[in-house]
């Protein structure tokens, strides 16, 4: 008896909602049972597309905010220092050893061949000296080529400063939204950096941040560990084989793997050529180079 006093009363409550609505239903019916079903089907995505967008803008005013994780300021990316490793030396320049906490050496950017720049440029990041942190064409092309035509030559659809970004401030866990989130963190964070440093200091902060597996981090130590030189002493096809390195460091290490790391540094090598850097003969007489 009680559960069937509620259900009328709540009955009763609605009433007035209802017929009020009717109305208003009663013309939805009428505009959208007259319309083809395509035009139903372009509302229905127009719609989705306005909510998407809407989404996209309350997720990165959030972000902004540091709703979703506090954001460096400018003065914090401005003061960015890398672990170095301590060397300790016996009379006549003789090493003897290092400690660290990350086996690294930083080198300026005089010190780093421009072969090496043209490689990492070519390969990573073809517009890096045009855009200020954030190339929604590369993101496009990759789009495109590499999930729709499988076309690994595409390049990268991060920017060399959304990479130093990730670099610099690991990804966290948002469940669901992980990629998305961290991805348009990274792109706030890229356009900051780009505020704060000109494009070489970006490039030598990139390269004395990057991880070369064995926990050898930045150019300067990995050229000395695989190549035995400083980093301004590389040929092409050596730095080739180091920048070939940063899309996955333990399986294209020269060293571990001989022959991914040269189809790698060939595909590098071929970056180079597409984008001005080599000559077609350069390019052919480099590929076919021993590792």
């Amino acid at each position: 008896m009680k559960s069937q006093l509620n259900g009328a009363n709540f009955q009763r409550l609605i009433e007035p909602l209802r017929q009020r609505v009717a109305p208003l239903w009663q013309k939805v019916e009428a505009y959208y049972g007259q319309r083809p079903r395509w035009l139903l089907a372009i509302h229905a995505i127009a719609g989705m597309a306005v909510l998407g967008v809407f989404s996209l803008f309350i997720l990165a005013v959030l972000i902004y905010t540091g709703a979703l994780g506090r954001l460096p300021g400018y003065p914090e990316l401005r003061g960015i220092q890398n672990y170095n490793a301590s060397e300790v030396y016996a009379e006549g320049d003789v090493l003897l050893g290092k400690y660290y906490i990350e086996n690294r050496i930083n080198a300026d950017f005089e010190e780093i061949s421009p072969d090496l720049i043209n490689a990492l440029v070519a390969t990573e990041d073809a517009r890096f000296f045009e855009h200020g942190g954030i190339d929604l064409r590369a993101a496009l092309r990759v789009v495109v080529k590499s999930l729709l035509l499988s076309d690994e030559s595409s390049g990268g659809g991060s920017t060399l400063s959304q990479q130093l970004a990730k670099n610099l401030y690991p990804r966290r866990d948002y469940v669901m939204l992980s990629m998305l989130v961290n991805k348009m963190r990274e792109m706030m964070i890229a356009r900051r950096l780009e505020k704060v440093y000109t494009k070489e200091e970006l490039l030598r902060l990139y390269l004395n941040t990057v991880s070369f597996s064995e926990n050898i981090f930045g150019i300067k130590v990995a050229a000395q560990r695989f190549f035995n030189k400083a980093p301004g002493q590389l040929s092409v096809e050596e730095a080739a084989v180091l920048v070939g390195m940063l899309k996955a460091t333990t399986y294209y290490n020269p060293v571990r793997y001989p022959e991914r790391a040269q189809e790698r540094r060939n595909l590098v090598i071929g970056q180079m050529a597409r984008y001005g850097y080599l000559s077609d003969a350069a390019r052919d007489s480099l590929q076919a180079l021993p590792l």
